[in-house]
């Protein structure tokens, strides 16, 4: 399969570029290319995303099979995160139009856990228990709020009512944690800060299994025949607050770490410091 790559220097695409490039013939995009280290990444072509003028980088989409959109960026104040995240969503359209206009079959575009996560404060003041990619999407800041615009253009998209006729298959991934460190920063003293790090882990293979998933899985027209799916990009963590039955119904994500397991160690470590801390307590 042939298949682009929207800021391939990216962070979150370097997780899984290794593994891509053994397994499809990819386009590589970036306004850099560079990762944030430093280190060049081979074979980026230098691409500008926002320019309205599709034809300056149509020719990179023509015959591929699918679109991998990582493509972000970034406000370098505080006061510019709206106009930063009003970019994003052009962005957003420019790939979504541009794969209608080159017969692009599938968009899997890099969504964020943020698109939804208003509902995390339902979540930790234990009025709600779980999120499922079907709720509608509420965050409280601009960062969340490009996401969810994403989806919602995304949608428009695969009705084929704003493609000329054409559907444009489209799933959205809402990354979660994709890091080994989010457990360094749990502590005894906020276990649901624990449980928050701990629900949201994604490893490097299940996303890489994820990300193929979402491009290869032949139908994934919903109930309406609308090619268009959310899915929760998490590991399959005991933890989970995100639902991840979505995902492995429609095309049978099988997740193969646990942060549990993978990070019982300092686990363990964190409740005997709470244990102690609680028993302290109780004995003063």
């Amino acid at each position: 399969m042939k298949v682009v790559i929207t800021g391939a220097s990216g962070y979150v695409a370097g997780r899984v570029l290794p593994a891509l490039r053994e397994r499809y013939d990819l386009t590589l995009l970036d306004v850099k290319t560079t990762d944030r280290e430093g280190a060049e990444v081979e074979g980026i072509i230098l691409t500008d995303l926002l320019d309205r003028d599709r034809d300056t980088y149509r020719e990179h989409f023509r015959g591929a099979d699918a679109v991998l959109h990582c493509g972000f960026t970034r406000a370098a104040k505080p006061e510019d995160r709206f106009w930063a995240e009003h970019d994003n969503v052009k962005m957003a359209y420019n790939v979504y139009q541009t794969c209608i206009e080159e017969d692009v079959r599938r968009a899997v575009v890099i969504s964020s856990n943020h698109a939804a996560d208003y509902y995390e404060n339902l979540i930790w003041s234990d009025r709600m228990e779980v999120v499922t990619p079907d709720m509608v999407p509420l965050s409280d800041n601009f960062y969340g709020w490009a996401k969810a615009s994403y989806e919602l253009l995304g949608f428009a998209f695969a009705t084929g009512k704003v493609g000329g006729g054409k559907k444009l298959e489209v799933v959205q991934l809402r990354i979660g944690g994709p890091r080994e460190t989010d457990i360094d920063r749990a502590s005894s003293d906020d276990l649901k800060k624990l449980h928050r790090g701990l629900g949201a882990y994604l490893s490097v293979r299940d996303q890489v299994q994820l990300t193929v998933k979402s491009i290869e899985t032949e139908n994934i027209e919903d109930e309406n025949g609308v090619p268009f799916r959310i899915f929760y990009g998490i590991s399959g963590n005991s933890h989970n607050f995100w639902s991840l039955a979505n995902a492995k119904r429609v095309i049978g994500y099988q997740p193969e770490d646990n942060s549990a397991i993978k990070f019982a160690d300092r686990i363990d470590e964190i409740l005997k410091e709470a244990q102690s801390r609680q028993y302290g307590a109780q004995s003063g």
